[in-house]
């Protein structure tokens, strides 16, 4: 967590422009006279520009940015309009988590706008905002938008020098099998029933355990990874409600110290998302806190009040992932697994054919594939490698197969390296040895359990002359996808034998 590697130190960059564009849309809000209220929807409202528009180029990053009033105006107006009709006001809000979740099929610009619909629902009901106040929350959101599109697009603009990595796409899937379909189904089961049980706890803080499990189902994809992000929130949330009564409970919500605090809250937002889910849970925590500190309604019964209505939260999304539509997470681990594959196979053809001679081949891309890819694949196997995980089996072989996954990804990005040399010539050997690899993988995709030649590496000529790096790494990458025949071919439940 502490050491995670930071290339380019584009998290420092974008947590650090974060805290600039939340607090420009907060200084914005105030110098306009607007209510305190007002300027805290304005920084949220900035901090989710920031945070969910993902797009894989800045044009379209611009579009999205642009469509979010579209997305959140209306709900906000609803959710304001509906502020004192519990019964409409819920159905409402059950229905908007369904079309929020829905509308990630629709790729980055689907997801963030769904994310941007829900959030202002929930923003609504964290500061309890009544029908008076919309033309001013209206007026906070604009100025807010405007001034993280400055800094994101004007002042800060990283993605222009360093393109974000455009995300892989989603698993293929029809009607209810369609993961956002199925997702949609979960995730607003999951919200309904939290709505209810956190109403029992809490009649005016009850969004709590709505936003939980509403949260938990963004970026998961199987029953596996929904449980571990689910252990992961309450486990933030526990430390930060700690953090809370040490720190915002003192404060008292007194105005420097506290914006001061949000803002290292913001940073720690974006600089552990892609780190530690419980960090960056640990940060949301304490930063609702603060805020509630400077609303002065903070006590240390409502931190608890918090942390209850995360756990139903959490248990709700376990519940829906388990009983409604469940997808097992050895399905989809296998899923993932074989699109690294085919993309090995991709980027080693193409760097064979580029060393071959042709102008066209380009390995490049799919090298750049597969590393979003991997990224994945660590993802869905987090829940077989959590430190609490019980199967012991599951776990060597998933950590076996990241392992070799990962010396794949190395010997592919050498293998491109050496294929981008103009002094790399053509070798009769190369096509052999891309074959050899295009049987590995079609073994491993295919299912059996023996390669077509599982003689070849050791019969392989011994490299030599401009050749050599590239047979190299050709043969480092057969091997590494004849080991990975083991942990992918043998039973799930069997014990784990490491093979000499």
């Amino acid at each position: 967590m502490f050491v995670a590697p930071d290339p380019g130190r584009l998290r420092l960059r974008s947590a650090a422009r974060a805290v600039i564009g939340v607090g420009a849309a907060v200084a914005l809000a105030e110098m306009c006279g607007l209510s305190l209220t007002a300027s805290i929807t304005g920084g949220l409202a900035a901090l989710l520009a920031l945070f969910t528009v993902t797009d894989p180029t800045v044009r379209r990053q611009a579009v999205t940015t642009a469509l979010l009033p579209a997305a959140g105006f209306p709900v906000l107006a609803l959710a304001t309009a509906l502020h004192g009709v519990t019964p409409l006001r819920d159905a409402a809000f059950v229905l908007v988590v369904f079309c929020g979740v829905y509308a990630r099929r629709w790729g980055p610009r689907g997801h963030a706008l769904g994310i941007f619909a829900f959030m202002n629902f929930f923003i609504t009901q964290f500061l309890h905002a009544l029908p008076a106040q919309l033309p001013e929350l209206y007026a906070a959101v604009g100025l807010a938008l405007a001034a993280s599109a400055a800094v994101r697009f004007l002042l800060w603009p990283i993605e222009r020098r360093t393109p974000p990595p455009a995300a892989p796409a989603p698993l293929p899937g029809r009607g209810l099998a369609r993961h956002t379909t199925r997702q949609a189904f979960q995730a607003t089961a999951a919200c309904a029933v939290a709505l209810a049980v956190g109403q029992v706890l809490s009649e005016d803080r009850w969004y709590w355990a709505v936003g939980t499990a509403w949260w938990i189902f963004v970026n998961t994809a199987s029953r596996g990874e929904t449980l571990v992000r689910g252990f992961r929130r309450v486990l933030g949330t526990v430390v930060g409600v700690a953090a809370g009564v040490l720190i915002a409970i003192p404060l008292d919500g007194a105005p420097l110290p506290t914006a001061l605090l949000v803002a290292v809250c913001v940073f720690g937002i974006f600089y552990t998302a892609a780190v530690s889910y419980s960090w960056m849970i640990l940060a949301v925590t304490l930063m609702a806190g603060l805020l509630y500190g400077l609303l002065g309604v903070l006590d240390p019964g409502l931190l608890v009040l918090r942390l209850e209505e995360t756990a139903v939260g959490a248990a709700c999304a376990a519940l829906a992932v388990v009983l409604v539509l469940p997808v097992t997470t050895h399905a989809t681990n296998d899923a993932w697994i074989q699109r690294a594959l085919h993309c090995v196979h991709a980027a080693t053809a193409q760097a064979t054919a580029r060393l071959a001679g042709s102008p066209t081949a380009d390995p490049a891309p799919h090298a750049a594939e597969l590393e979003t890819l991997l990224a994945r694949v660590r993802m869905a196997l987090a829940p077989l490698v959590h430190p609490l995980s019980p199967f012991r089996a599951r776990k060597a072989r998933a950590g076996q197969v990241i392992a070799l996954l990962d010396d794949c990804a190395r010997e592919v990005r050498g293998l491109v390296a050496v294929a981008a040399d103009p002094d790399a010539g053509h070798d009769a050997r190369l096509a052999a040895a891309c074959w050899r690899v295009e049987a590995a993988v079609q073994a491993l995709t295919a299912g059996e359990r023996e390669l077509e030649g599982p003689e070849a590496a050791g019969n392989a000529a011994s490299p030599t002359g401009t050749a050599e790096p590239a047979l190299a790494h050709l043969q480092s990458l057969e091997r590494a996808l004849t080991e990975l025949a083991a942990p992918l071919g043998s039973d799930p439940k069997a014990p784990f034998v490491i093979s000499a």
